[in-house]
C-alpha cells in the first residue's frame, strides 16, 4: 500500500507465536476417555455417535514454539489465584450422562454434549481437567504436561477460558485456536448456552505505564511497539520514550525513589549458597559503569521474511525492533566476585602439567572450581520472564555485561525494566532481562521456554516443527542494517532530513551512471547499521537498482571524541547516502498498472546491505536463511521506489519491510494482521505530501502507521 498525499492508515496486528499444527489422525487420550465414557451410558448395540473426530495429540515443540502465549497465560493464572494443593486422592474420571442433540441444535451430531454441571466437575483436582471455549468442551490433561507453565494452567480447569482470553486478546488468533482444537471433545448442552455466566478476572495490564502515541502498536496487552520509521534514526540515542517496547507480559509495579532502591535481587552460586543486594546498595558498593548500546529483538524485520519468504510465527515486526541509548550501572562480573563466585583460571583450559593432586573428600574448599566454559548465568525477571548467557560472556572484561539501573541519563522507564535489569550488549535483547529479580549461575541454560523453546534459528528446510532441543539459543546478534528515509527531487542530497543530519558527504558517484545527466533525479537515503558481538560496521553498500550496481554510503561518526563508552562497538551506526536515481529508460521495463492514476508507474528498488568489520555480511535473500519463527531475517534490505508516469514530481515508495497481500484482504478473520507501509512527505519548508508538487525538494521518509486490532 502507497500514498502520494500524506499518511494513509494501516492496519496491523500479528502474533504467530506457534507453528502450525501438523495434521494427524491420531485421537488423544482425551478423546479416546470420552468416547469410553459414552459408551458406557449406551445400551449395548447402540451406535458409536459420540466420536470426537478432530481430537488429536498435539505435539510438544508446537505447544511451547512461541513461549508468549502459553508462557503469560499460566503466569497470570499463577498471580491471580491460590495455587491448588496437590492431592494424591484426586477425584477419579467422571462419567456423565450426555445428552442427546436437541432440536434446533444443528451442531456436529458426532460429537456428545456436556452440561456445565458436568464440566464444573473436571476442575484442578480431576483426573481430567477441562475447559470451555464458546460453545464448545476441550479435555485439556495432556495439554497440562506439555504447557511451558505447568500445571498452573489448571487454574481455568472446570470452566470457561473466555475471561482470561479476553484480557490477553493475543489468544485470540486462528493458530492458537488449532492448538486448543486438538482437545475438542465436545460441545456445551444447549440449555445452559443462553444462561452462561463468566467470572470476573482482574486486568493485570491496568497499571501499565502511559506510552508515547507515536509507537506503533503491535499489540497492546502486552504492549508491544516500535518507533514510526521516520523517527527511528533521527537521533543516535533513541529517546527513552520511544524505544521500542518489548514486553511478555504486564510491567510489574516498583515503587520509585528509595522504596526503588529497596528492590533487591538474589544472587545464587553454583554451590547453592546466595547472596541478596538491595538496588541501592548495589550503587553504593559497587563502580558506576556506562556504556552507549543497541539493543535488537530477535524478530526485527520479520515483516521483511514473510512477505519474502513465506508465512512467519511471532509479532511482524518493521525495522524498528532495534533502538540505540546509553546505559548505566554496574558489572555483573564484580557483583558475581563479591557474591563469591570462583572459577578456574581461562588459561587452565590450554596449561600443560601435571593434573592436580585428588581433592581432599574431607574438605569441599580444596576441591577445583569448575572452569566458566561450563557454566551459564541464569537471568529471572519479576514477571516469571527467564533466560540465560554463557558464564564466560558475564565474566569477559571487555563483554559490558551491566546490571543497569539508568537509561540515557535517567533512571530505567518501567516499559524498559525499572528498577534494575541485565545489559548484555551484542546480544540478542532477549538475553537482557528486565525487572530482574534473580541471578543463579548454574551447570545448564535457563529451563524457561524463552530460552529452550523460542529465541533460536532452523535452517529453511525444518518446516512447522522443528527441533527445538538440537538449536542453540541465540545470542549474540549477526549483521543487519535498514534503510529508514528516501527523499527524491532537486536538491534531494543538500535537504536536511528529519534527523540528526552527518556532515554532507562528497559528491556522490551514482551506481547507474547518470551523474551529471540533466534529467537525472537526485535521491538520498539514510538509515542504520548493526552488528552483534562489539563488531564495527566497515561498510555499508547502497544499490539504486535492485542490486545490479552498488554504492557505499557515508557512515555517520556518531562516537567521535568519546561519546560512545564500552570497551567494544556496540552501539548502531547510522549511514547517510546521496546519488542519482536510474533514468527512465533504465526502468520502464519495470511498469505496472496504477490503478488509482489509471496509468503507468516506473519503479526501482532501493537496496542496502551492511559489512561489519569481520567481514561478515548480510545474505542475499530471507530464503535462505527462513525459520518458521522469523528470527534472525537480515537479508538485503529492499524499498521499491516508483514514479508516475504522468507525474512531474510524484514519486512513491513501497516497501521499508511492508507490503499488503491481496489474500489477506479476503480473510475475514485475519484482516488487519498484516503491515502496511504509508508515505509522509516533506517539502523544504515542511510541507505535506499534497503541497510537494511546488515544492523544489520532494521528501519522502518511511512512516508505519497502524493500530491494534
Amino acid at each position: 500500500m502507497r500514498s502520494r498525499h500524506g499518511p494513509v492508515a494501516a492496519q496491523f496486528h500479528s502474533l504467530r507465536c506457534c507453528p502450525k499444527l501438523p495434521a494427524r489422525s491420531l485421537y488423544s487420550t482425551a478423546a479416546r476417555r470420552a468416547i469410553a465414557d459414552q459408551k458406557k451410558q449406551e445400551p449395548a448395540g447402540t451406535e458409536d455417535h459420540a466420536r470426537p473426530r478432530n481430537a488429536r495429540t498435539a505435539p510438544l515443540g508446537l505447544l511451547v514454539g512461541g513461549g508468549l502465549v502459553s508462557g503469560l497465560l499460566a503466569s497470570f493464572f499463577a498471580l491471580s489465584q491460590p495455587a491448588a494443593e496437590a492431592n494424591d486422592d484426586a477425584a477419579p474420571p467422571q462419567t456423565h450422562t450426555t445428552p442427546a442433540p436437541t432440536a434446533g441444535d444443528s451442531r456436529d451430531p458426532s460429537l456428545p454434549r456436556f452440561r456445565l454441571a458436568d464440566v464444573r466437575k473436571h476442575g484442578a483436582a480431576s483426573a481430567q481437567p477441562w475447559v470451555t471455549y464458546e460453545d464448545k468442551v476441550y479435555d485439556i490433561t495432556e495439554w497440562v504436561g506439555a504447557h511451558p507453565g505447568g500445571d498452573v494452567i489448571l487454574r481455568a480447569a472446570g470452566g470457561s477460558i473466555e475471561p482470561y482470553w479476553n484480557i490477553f486478546s493475543i489468544h485470540k488468533a486462528p493458530h492458537v485456536r488449532e492448538i486448543l482444537d486438538q482437545y475438542l471433545i465436545g460441545y456445551i448442552d444447549a440449555a445452559d448456552l443462553l444462561r452462561r455466566e463468566h467470572e470476573a478476572i482482574e486486568d493485570p495490564f491496568v497499571a501499565d505505564p502511559e506510552r508515547d502515541a507515536r509507537l506503533v502498536t503491535h499489540t497492546s496487552r502486552p504492549r508491544n511497539a516500535e518507533p514510526p520509521t521516520d523517527e527511528l534514526t533521527r537521533a543516535f540515542h533513541t529517546p527513552s520514550s520511544l524505544f521500542y517496547v518489548r514486553n511478555h507480559m504486564w510491567v510489574p509495579v516498583v515503587g520509585e525513589g528509595a522504596e526503588g532502591d529497596e528492590h533487591a535481587v538474589t544472587v545464587e552460586l553454583p554451590d547453592g549458597e546466595t547472596r541478596r543486594y538491595t538496588l541501592g546498595e548495589l550503587k553504593a558498593r559497587f563502580p558506576t559503569h556506562r556504556i552507549t548500546a543497541a539493543l535488537q529483538c530477535s524478530g526485527n524485520r520479520r515483516s521483511d521474511m514473510t512477505r519474502q519468504a513465506t508465512k512467519t510465527n511471532g509479532l511482524q515486526w518493521g525495522v524498528g525492533a532495534i533502538s540505540n541509548a546509553e546505559w548505566e550501572g554496574v558489572r555483573l562480573a564484580d557483583v558475581l566476585a563479591d557474591a563469591g563466585l570462583r572459577v578456574a583460571d581461562a588459561q587452565a583450559a590450554t596449561a600443560v602439567a601435571k593434573p592436580p593432586p585428588p581433592p581432599d573428600d574431607d574438605d569441599d574448599d580444596d576441591a577445583p572450581p569448575p572452569p566458566a566454559s561450563s557454566l551459564h548465568v541464569q537471568f529471572s525477571g519479576l514477571e516469571a520472564y527467564g533466560a540465560s548467557i554463557p558464564l564466560e560472556t558475564a565474566l569477559d572484561p571487555r563483554g559490558d555485561v551491566l546490571l543497569a539501573f539508568g537509561m540515557n541519563g535517567a533512571p530505567l522507564p518501567r516499559d524498559h525494566g525499572f528498577p534494575l535489569r541485565a545489559i548484555v550488549p551484542g546480544h540478542v535483547a532477549a538475553r537482557s532481562v528486565k525487572w530482574l529479580s534473580k541471578i543463579a549461575v548454574a551447570d545448564e541454560e535457563s529451563s524457561s521456554q524463552w530460552q529452550r523453546r523460542d529465541y533460536k534459528g532452523f535452517g529453511p528446510n525444518e518446516g512447522a516443527s522443528p527441533d527445538w532441543d538440537r538449536a542453540k539459543a541465540i545470542q549474540e546478534m549477526p549483521v543487519t542494517s535498514a534503510i529508514t528515509g528516501v527523499w527524491v527531487g532537486r536538491g534531494a542530497d543538500k535537504a536536511e532530513p528529519p534527523a540528526t543530519p552527518p556532515p554532507p558527504p562528497a559528491e556522490a558517484s551514482s551506481p547507474t551512471g547518470t551523474n551529471g545527466r540533466a534529467d537525472a533525479e537526485p535521491v538520498t537515503l539514510e538509515g542504520y547499521a548493526y552488528a552483534g558481538g562489539g563488531r564495527a560496521i566497515a561498510r555499508v553498500d547502497v544499490s539504486l537498482d535492485g542490486g545490479k550496481s552498488w554504492d557505499q554510503a557515508a557512515l555517520v561518526d556518531d562516537c567521535a571524541g568519546g561519546k560512545c563508552p564500552g570497551n567494544r562497538a556496540w552501539a548502531w551506526t547510522r549511514w547517510r547516502y546521496s546519488g542519482q536515481l536510474p533514468p527512465a529508460e533504465a526502468i520502464t521495463t519495470n511498469t505496472e498498472t496504477d490503478t488509482n492514476a489509471g496509468g503507468k508507474k516506473a519503479c526501482t528498488t532501493l537496496v542496502v546491505k551492511a559489512t561489519d568489520d569481520a567481514y561478515n555480511a548480510q545474505p542475499e535473500t530471507h530464503a535462505s536463511v527462513y525459520n518458521v519463527r522469523g528470527n534472525l531475517a537480515t537479508a538485503w534490505h529492499r524499498v521499491r521506489l516508483c514514479r508516475l508516469s504522468a507525474g512531474a514530481v510524484e514519486w512513491e515508495t513501497d516497501g521499508c519491510g511492508f507490503r499488503k497481500e491481496k489474500e489477506e484482504l479476503r480473510d475475514p478473520v485475519r484482516r488487519g494482521a498484516w503491515s502496511t507501509l504509508a508515505v509522509l512527505g516533506w517539502g523544504r519548508q515542511g510541507y505535506l505530501a499534497s503541497q510537494l508538487a511546488s515544492s523544489d525538494v520532494c521528501t519522502y521518509g518511511c512512516v508505519l502507521t497502524g493500530y491494534d486490532t
